[in-house]
């Protein structure tokens, strides 16, 4: 044995294998290829093998951005009087970016590390210098020219209208005939999501904190190891336009859209979420005793016409007893308390005195259904007003996109894209509301039904265990919080509309004025 063979049995190594994806790592053999010629190289040559560092991400160039890597870099850091040698399969697996390559060589350098590539040799003399870096600007030109072939075929989708990103919640990847992968609703969670999305803009829920602790409670809900949805993830569910329909891609000049995904939602509930959310909706505090006290903060206090507050009192026997109270000092009542039994005994008499009669009740129904076909012969008005109104739009985009292309100013560019965006988005509105349009008059009956159903028997949904209903009860059947008086109960409450309607109507009141109007007919 040569001296030179005896230096290398003894030489010790690492191997370092890479695919640019974790789909590659799954469903290829790659990596396992890559080590396994790894090892004969080493075999070879007389090397130890000592670890294998594996890396399933791309990092775009900059090797730091890989967990195997960097593993592999603190590793022989630690080792530096060993003078470790580091397997490579190929050249691209180093690094394909020239900057990094040659940053990456020192570094390796600094450890007392060689490095060995089964498809090249290193060589340190200008010539082999030269040629290397050239070969690692070559894996940079691959790089670059595959992303950028990526992105463009990417933009190209998203501009015919299909999402191209990470898959939002509730919602899959489906192969179409003709288009490619489309997003569908991944059920349950797409109506999880809607449920969540469409109680947000209704006011159901009042907060992000009402939906974060909606979709908590829903157990097929992704949720993180605490067993909890993350806040961002909340706010990330109410501000994306893909649960409407649409679809942009702001990075590539890519405006507003009509995507071709089914929506969860109209744009106008996506409008009114956005609303909700810039102006300022806060989070509430103490969630701890909320579903134990459903009238809290809800009922003010008659003397002093602040929230009543509740609490759990412990008795002399350790036995806890639930109590409503005002907290407000300075007030006649400050800390008396009630017990929750009574308050909430006498707020189930409020709603049952609430509850109408049942021809009372079939009397408004056919008022409404009445209403509903008599809209419904001015909705085809309606319909060519919105479809004038649309082609006007699309004459002014093009107008704009003209202007883009004759601007040379950035300012100027971006101000005709923001205003290209919003038409985008009137578009897509007037869209629905076309559509909404020509739905027959029995289909706008059926959005009466589930609000008729409460008000025939209120107390059912607030005897409901789930503290989102009974807070809706609150906010459906009465117009202003109510007030509690201690020693009194309850003071007349002001009802919603429609409580006031069907109490009207036992009344016997004239409520509602013939189509006609209320002008005398002219005879000529």
């Amino acid at each position: 044995m040569s001296v030179e063979q005896q230096s290398q049995s003894h030489q010790k190594a690492v191997i370092y294998c890479r695919v640019s994806h974790v789909k590659q790592r799954n469903e290829g053999d790659g990596l396992h290829s890559q080590e396994h010629r790894c090892r004969e190289y080493a075999a070879s040559r007389g090397y130890v093998v000592e670890t294998v560092f594996n890396d399933d991400v791309s990092g775009g160039g900059d090797f730091m951005s890989r967990p195997g890597m960097v593993a592999m870099l603190r590793f022989l850091s630690h080792h530096k009087r060993d003078n470790y040698a580091v397997i490579f399969d190929d050249l691209k697996r180093f690094a394909r970016d020239t900057e990094f390559h040659l940053v990456l060589r020192k570094r390796l350098a600094t450890y007392n590390a060689t490095v060995e590539c089964l498809n090249f040799k290193f060589e340190d003399t200008p010539e082999g210098k030269f040629i290397e870096t050239i070969i690692a600007a070559q894996g940079e030109l691959e790089r670059m020219q595959g992303r950028r072939q990526t992105i463009q075929k990417m933009k190209a989708r998203v501009e015919q209208g299909f999402y191209v990103f990470k898959v939002p919640v509730g919602y899959r990847y489906e192969k179409s005939a003709g288009k490619g992968k489309v997003l569908v609703r991944n059920e349950p969670l797409a109506s999880s999501v809607q449920e969540a999305l469409e109680g947000f803009a209704s006011g159901r829920f009042h907060t992000q904190a009402d939906v974060k602790r909606f979709l908590e409670a829903r157990p097929e809900f992704p949720k993180a190891a605490s067993d909890a949805v993350r806040n961002q993830n909340v706010t990330n569910i109410l501000k994306r336009p893909v649960y409407a329909g649409l679809v942009e891609a702001p990075a590539w000049g890519v405006t507003l859209r009509k995507g071709h995904h089914e929506p969860l939602i109209t744009v106008a509930t996506y409008h009114r979420i956005q609303e909700r959310l810039t102006g300022g909706v806060k989070v509430p505090a103490r969630k701890d005793i909320a579903s134990d006290f459903p009238l809290r903060g809800f009922v003010l206090c008659a003397d002093c016409g602040s929230p009543m507050t509740a609490c759990w009192s412990v008795g002399r026997w350790k036995d806890r007893y639930p109590y409503y109270l005002c907290a407000r000092r300075g007030c006649a009542n400050y800390r008396k308390s009630i017990r929750r039994q009574v308050m909430e005994d006498e707020f189930q008499t409020l709603l049952e005195k609430l509850t109408p009669a049942a021809d009372h009740l079939r009397t408004a129904r056919a008022m409404i259904e009445g209403m509903l076909t008599h809209r419904h012969s001015s909705l085809r008005n309606d319909a060519q007003t919105h479809k004038r109104r649309l082609v006007e739009i699309e004459r002014k985009i093009e107008q704009l996109v003209d202007r883009i292309a004759d601007s040379d100013s950035p300012s100027i560019t971006k101000a005709f894209e923001n205003r290209i965006r919003k038409l985008e988005t009137e578009k897509a509105v007037l869209g629905e509301k076309i559509a909404d349009c020509g739905r027959a008059p029995k289909a706008h009956g059926e959005k009466v039904r589930t609000p008729l159903e409460f008000m025939a028997s209120p107390c059912t949904l607030w005897n409901s265990p789930r503290l989102q209903d009974r807070r809706m009860v609150l906010r459906l059947a009465f117009a202003k919080r109510v007030s509690y008086a201690r020693n009194e109960g309850f003071r007349t409450p002001e009802i919603s509309f429609p409580f006031k309607f069907l109490e009207q109507i036992s009344r016997g009141e004239n409520v509602m004025a013939s189509p006609r109007g209320v002008e005398p007919r002219f005879s000529p």
